[in-house]
């Protein structure tokens, strides 16, 4: 498999501060465990990306980080995770405050049935961000403008966002979960339900938005990991196999089970 690293090459991940420290992750489903002592620091200001065959926890994961497994009853989740040094599975934690920091973008684009401009205003008018209609107006345009959206629909602001193509309203979705300023970003394979081109815009769209958040990527492409981040953490059977820098994972792995993966001897 010919994969492209060279636009991460230069990026030495270690110059970065980490902004999610997880130690020793379990989580349980039931009697079953779905993740086994899972230890990975996470970058400031990068794109990390979680790769494994399906099935292998990396979703798993993913939710664990702005505790979205508390929605499911039989969930247990033990061991630490930090963001920004706060634990965010201390009593005192507002889980609505840590999802508002923590942004979620999901597989298949899922705007609300509300107008484009109420799909963005949505997170803010909840949490009190803006005092008035202008301010409101202004946050709309930059999280729209950020997510690369705003020439295509500055004219459309009141129509419903169920009109715009699959890749606008994941465009969409994502300048829902910037709206609120979070720190860090996570998308659970947010291109799988795209065509190339779409998928080429969230790609470039990922590049830029580094620059503002810290983002956690999904994804079942090996390419698109290559591609888009600077890290790379590999799972495999609820394991996290190996972590590193994207590189240094697709070009000299140190586990023979991620060679395996990135040559397609299993997955």
């Amino acid at each position: 498999m010919n994969i492209q690293t060279e636009q991460n090459s230069d990026i030495d991940v270690k110059n970065k501060l980490d902004i999610i420290v997880a130690k020793n992750v379990d989580v349980f489903y039931g009697s079953k465990q779905a993740l086994e002592n899972i230890t990975i620091d996470i970058p400031e200001n990068q794109v990390t990306s979680l790769i494994g065959p399906s099935g292998c926890g990396k979703s798993t994961f993913l939710r664990c980080i702005n505790r979205m497994n508390d929605l499911v009853p039989i969930c247990r989740v033990s061991g630490d995770i930090r963001i920004s040094g706060q634990d965010i599975y201390a009593q005192e934690v507002d889980v609505v405050s840590l999802r508002a920091n923590v942004g979620m973008v999901f597989q298949k684009p899922n705007p609300f049935p509300k107008s484009i401009f109420e799909n963005v205003a949505y997170g803010p008018k909840i949490h009190g961000l803006t005092s008035d209609k202008s301010e409101m107006k202004d946050l709309v345009e930059w999280s729209l403008q950020k997510a690369g959206l705003w020439n295509e629909v500055k004219d459309r602001l009141t129509e419903n966002a169920t009109s715009l193509s699959g890749g606008q309203q994941q465009r969409l979705c994502i300048a829902r979960a910037i709206a609120v300023k979070p720190r860090v970003i996570l998308m659970d394979e947010p291109c799988s339900a795209l065509d190339p081109i779409a998928t080429a815009v969230i790609e470039e769209l990922i590049d830029e938005l580094k620059a503002n958040f810290s983002i956690v990527i999904v994804t079942h492409s090996m390419q698109q990991a290559a591609r888009v981040s600077q890290k790379t953490a590999f799972f495999h059977m609820g394991n996290l196999v190996e972590s590193g820098q994207t590189k240094n994972i697709f070009t000299s792995p140190k586990d023979e089970r991620t060679q395996n993966y990135i040559t397609g001897r299993i997955g």
